[in-house]
Formats: C-alpha cells, structure tokens, sequence
C-alpha cells in the first residue's frame, strides 16, 4: 500500500491483543521501509495509515521514529536468518556455504529499499544493530566448517568471513546503486570470491553448483513469517 493513501478500517483488537497491533505495525513499517529506501522519510502518520490506526496508537507502542525502524529492521533481518538457514541444504559444508551468500544477493535483489536501509541509512550509522552480528556469526561457523573438512584454504575463519562478507556486500551494494554497469551473473561472481578469498578448489566449486537446488523464496515484506 502506498504511503499516501487513505487509511483502511480496522476492527479494535480484543483485550489482549496489543502485541498483534505491534506486530501489524512492524509489518508496515517493514513494508514502506522497503518502498521508501530511507529512514528519513518514514513518518509515523504514514505507517498508521497503513495499519488503519489513529497515530497515537503507534506512539502507544514506540516512542519514535528511530524505535519503530530499528524493531522493523530487527523483524525483518530475524526473517532472513530463519529464511536463509533453508537455503543451507545438503551435508557439504561449500555448498552450504556457497548457496549462503547467493541466497544474500537474491534477497537483496527483491528487497533493494529494505538492504539500503540496513546498512546505508543514517540510523546505521546512529544506532546500535547488535541483531546484525547473528548472521556474521553463523557465517562464520559455516566457513570453519569448510576449513575442518580440508575443502578450504586453512586459516582464520572469522577472518574469511569477513573477507567473504564485505566482498558480497560490496557487489551487491554497486547493484543496487549503479544498476546500469555491465554485471556479471553474481553466481559467477561468488564463485571467484570464495575461490580467491576462502581457497576453495574449481572442482569443490563445481560440485557445490551441481548439487544446488532450487532455492528457497525470500520472505516477503512484513510477513512475519521469514534483513545483514
């Protein structure tokens, strides 16, 4: 729903039940953040238009603006872990690892405006995201993993991860923001980050693509069902 459009009617939650109109209003915040691609231009009037609510009914839940998008953020990166840990199939640590980071850039893709607000918008740079460091941590894991099994280079895997991490950071953020450049299949370009960066063989690469199946949906906005 755009953020301008009317209010639609909402029946009055039974007693009991604030902790659903907290949860609707997360979700429309996480869907306009998504349209709007800026937590400046977020307003509490729109978001309660969005729900069907009088304004001082989000207030009632947080106490402003910066609250209310650091919850929608907070939802919407808790729905991309429990989304993401689908897309870890199989038992071979480099195609768990590799359908990782593509699934990153395919949510990425389908949610440019939420991705910008993540990690570009000005409340990143104001405000603590402690809930960001779970998927660096589970990352993580999956790299040592990879490193255990001799299928890559031995070394530090925090270290890896993070290389890996900001690598795909990078090429999914210069997608975002300047979409005109000649980019090559981001498959393509993960398989070379995980090559020179995590020391993995052409041929475990190869196997890992092989045994890739279809990957899981990425959540939609304000499901809350399934964002760094």
């Amino acid at each position: 729903m755009n953020a301008i459009s009317g209010p639609r009617p909402r029946g009055r939650n039974p007693r009991g039940q604030g902790e659903r109109l907290r949860e609707d209003i997360v979700a429309a915040a996480v869907r306009l953040l998504d349209e709007l691609a800026d937590d400046q231009a977020l307003s509490m009037r729109a978001v309660a238009r969005e729900v069907g609510i009088a304004a001082t009914s989000v207030y009632i839940h947080f106490a402003d603006r910066d609250a209310l998008v650091l919850a929608a953020l907070e939802q919407s990166h808790r729905d991309l872990v429990r989304t993401l840990e689908r897309a870890e199939t199989g038992a071979d640590p480099v195609a768990r690892l590799r359908g990782r980071l593509l699934f990153l850039g395919e949510w990425v893709r389908g949610h440019q405006g939420l991705y910008k607000v993540l990690h570009e918008s000005t409340l990143n740079q104001r405000a603590s995201m402690e809930f960001k460091q779970e998927l660096a941590e589970r990352t993580t894991a999956v790299v040592q993993r990879c490193m255990d099994a001799g299928l890559a280079a031995p070394g530090r895997a925090a270290e890896v991860s993070l290389d890996l991490r900001a690598a795909v950071h990078g090429a999914v953020s210069m997608r975002v923001n300047q979409p005109d450049l000649p980019w090559p299949p981001l498959e393509e370009q993960i398989d070379r980050f995980l090559a020179k960066l995590g020391g993995i063989a052409p041929d475990l690469l190869e196997r890992a693509r092989q045994a890739e199946g279809p990957a899981p949906a990425p959540p939609q906005n304000g499901s809350g069902a399934a964002a760094r």
